[in-house]
């Protein structure tokens, strides 16, 4: 069905089967019609940087995405853009204005297949089970549409003021499939089980919770000289039972975007 340069990095199929999800991977990109595109697509593909896709195949089934996110479909697919009532439209627009996710997402209805934007972005499929999970800022991509998306909000001002997370987060409760952008490669993620535990982080590479799980912004010590001595500053702090999704290598990438001191 592929080509010999595109590959299945992951699948995942919905409990009925009314839904497959596929993230493909181009190994190469052959293209380019200038030597400035050949250079850029040279360092590309000798570090490791690929090309990746979302493919979703519906049986029967439904699939919501982000605006402007739909590259080509195939089958008796039909577009479904609910817009509601005025009131509906303005807690839209609040909940966009919020969480940095688009205001409409359009979904597939049908029997085909579907074809998102490609992207050099990375991504990972998250099967939700009647759980509640919470996304940083930008992170949702498509999902299920059986999944309800709505806007979490901070429920204490340390995690509102400190946390790093904002006010207000992207929220997917039910069950389904659910599609992310990925901050970093998926094989650098590091998905933490907690049960009735705690786990406690010092920075902002957590982007993603499931289950029943608190968040909370906490002083790595209990008083003023031994936060100072331990060398830390305000950890973030979750509790209960789930998944925290973090992307320890997330730091790294973002210090390479710092510029040097004394540069512009």
């Amino acid at each position: 069905m592929y080509s010999e340069n595109i590959k299945v990095v992951d699948s995942k199929t919905s409990t009925d089967g009314s839904l497959k999800v596929e993230i493909l991977e181009f190994n190469n990109l052959a293209g380019f019609h200038d030597t400035a595109m050949a250079s850029s697509l040279y360092y590309a593909r000798h570090n490791g940087v690929k090309l990746h896709q979302i493919k979703a195949t519906l049986n029967e089934g439904s699939f919501t995405v982000e605006q402007g996110a739909l590259q080509y479909m195939k089958g008796r697919i039909a577009l479904e853009n609910t817009i509601g009532s005025m009131a509906g439209m303005a807690q839209r627009f609040l909940s966009s204005a919020l969480t940095k996710e688009t205001m409409f997402r359009p979904t597939y209805n049908g029997t085909g297949e579907i074809y998102l934007e490609p992207s050099f972005g990375h991504y990972a499929i998250i099967p939700v089970a009647n759980q509640r999970v919470v996304l940083d800022k930008g992170i949702y991509f498509a999902g299920e549409s059986s999944l309800k998306i709505s806007t979490a909000v901070q429920k204490n001002i340390s995690s509102a003021l400190f946390g790093g997370e904002g006010l207000f987060q992207t929220e997917v409760s039910g069950s389904g499939l659910l599609v992310i952008h990925c901050p970093v490669p998926p094989d650098e993620v590091h998905i933490v089980e907690l049960t009735n535990d705690r786990l406690q982080v010092d920075g902002t590479f957590a982007f993603v919770r499931v289950g029943d799980i608190s968040f909370s912004v906490e002083r790595s010590a209990k008083s003023m000289v031994g936060g100072i001595t331990s060398g830390e500053g305000l950890l973030q702090t979750f509790e209960g039972t789930g998944q925290v999704w973090l992307a320890p290598t997330l730091p790294v990438y973002q210090s390479f975007m710092t510029p040097y001191p004394g540069k512009a």
